[in-house]
């Protein structure tokens, strides 16, 4: 696991996935920046969670869909903690709707923090991990997999960022960074009851018995897993992007 000298920048950090991530490294003995677009109060709030199992924590704002926003949260951390150990890239948006109806804004916001923001991060991070054995992981998503109505340009914009992955690992390795990913399945957020709204209860019901493992999955199931893959027992890991989703994806609908 993570050693107590780690620092951590996670985005997206101030709730769901990402919460959970910064904690769960956290209470393995990092430091941890983070990061986050709007929600000020609940972002402070994992910082006073954070600094409560007795490691340093700062939040910062940051909209990764802006160069200048990129360069500031990067600059910060480094300013604020020297430098940096592990990069969680964690944060995403989108318009939720067919691909059809997708506006040109839509497409631009949700590559533009995606996939460039991402890239633009990366290029932010290296060099305050030189020497540092760094580790990155990004998150994507179970619309990679499946198809999820009104995930097509989220999936569209998850699967380049699982392609970037699988390169990163191969061109930073010199660096002696290590790059990973993990593709959550359906997993009780916030942001999963919002998407599913009313029906969410359906959702949790026929996902959990459609799942080996009995249950949907919770942040803490991902945040595991993340930990593990920034850890040195994850070193011969390299470029992969885990499925962690309960065996979800194994079913086929054939005999069901």
């Amino acid at each position: 696991m993570p050693a107590k000298t780690k620092i951590a920048l996670v985005t997206g950090a101030s709730r769901g996935i990402g919460r959970a991530i910064a904690l769960r490294l956290a209470r393995e003995g990092a430091s941890v920046v983070v990061g986050y677009r709007r929600e000020a109060e609940a972002a402070e709030t994992v910082v006073r969670e954070i600094a409560a199992c007795g490691v340093e924590a700062v939040a910062v704002q940051a909209d990764l869909a802006s160069p200048e926003d990129v360069d500031r949260l990067f600059r910060t951390a480094g300013e604020r903690v020297g430098a940096l150990d592990i990069f969680v890239a964690n944060a995403a948006a989108t318009a939720f709707r067919p691909l059809l109806e997708q506006k040109d804004h839509n497409v631009t916001r949700t590559f533009d923090l995606v996939v460039r923001g991402f890239l633009h991060s990366v290029q932010r991070a290296v060099p305050l991990m030189a020497g540092r054995n760094g580790k990155i992981v990004t998150v994507s998503g179970f619309d990679t997999v499946r198809v999820i109505p009104g995930h097509g340009l989220l999936a569209a914009g998850k699967g380049a960022l699982e392609v970037l992955t699988r390169y990163l690992a191969c061109e930073l390795a010199g660096a002696g960074i290590n790059v990973n990913g993990v593709c959550p399945g359906v997993i009780d957020t916030d942001s999963a009851r919002a998407y599913a709204g009313t029906a969410y209860a359906r959702l949790v019901d026929d996902a959990g018995r459609a799942t080996p493992a009995g249950r949907i999955g919770t942040p803490e199931d991902v945040a595991g897993v993340v930990a593990f893959l920034c850890s040195d027992d994850a070193d011969f890991i390299r470029g992969q992007t885990l499925v962690v989703d309960g065996g979800l994806s194994l079913h086929s609908p054939i005999g069901r």
